[in-house]
């Protein structure tokens, strides 16, 4: 007897979820670089819930400084998708993060990641997904898509 993907998925999620956790106490790390990792991990599986299907994580070209959080296609169209992740709403939102500077070098990694596909001409977007991990509440996610182009 077969369990349904979903069932599978959210097992793999947890077993996961739990090594990072045993990993993140034998290592001293910068609490706001866990944080980073929690989220990019929480992202990676809500977007397989909502159907997006990730070939990439934090992709880096070797030319271009930085990475391309999560690389993933939805209905045939890439999605080079910005990762933040916050522990509190009190400041400044998630995606008030991806500043002009930033969207420059994400451009600049996706250039680079597109010139390495076998197929040149494929819709591509940016996008952001914002990610809360309050403590004692459900982790809560946003994802805006085509938050940006390439002008």
């Amino acid at each position: 007897m077969t369990s349904p993907p979903g069932i599978r998925t959210r097992l793999f999620e947890n077993v996961i979820y739990r090594l990072e956790r045993a990993s993140s106490r034998n290592h001293r790390e910068a609490a706001h670089l866990i944080t980073g990792r929690r989220g990019e991990l929480a992202a990676y599986f809500y977007l397989r819930r909502q159907g997006f299907t990730v070939v990439a994580r934090g992709w880096k070209s070797g030319q271009v400084r930085g990475d391309l959080d999560l690389i993933a296609w939805e209905s045939g169209t890439l999605c080079f998708v910005e990762v933040k992740t916050r522990t509190t709403r009190a400041f400044a939102t998630a995606e008030a993060a991806v500043d002009e500077d930033k969207r420059r070098v994400l451009r600049r990694l996706a250039r680079q990641y597109l010139r390495q596909l076998p197929v040149q001409d494929v819709p591509v977007r940016f996008d952001i997904l914002s990610i809360y991990l309050e403590p004692e509440k459900a982790s809560e996610f946003e994802l805006f898509r085509s938050a940006f182009g390439w002008d």
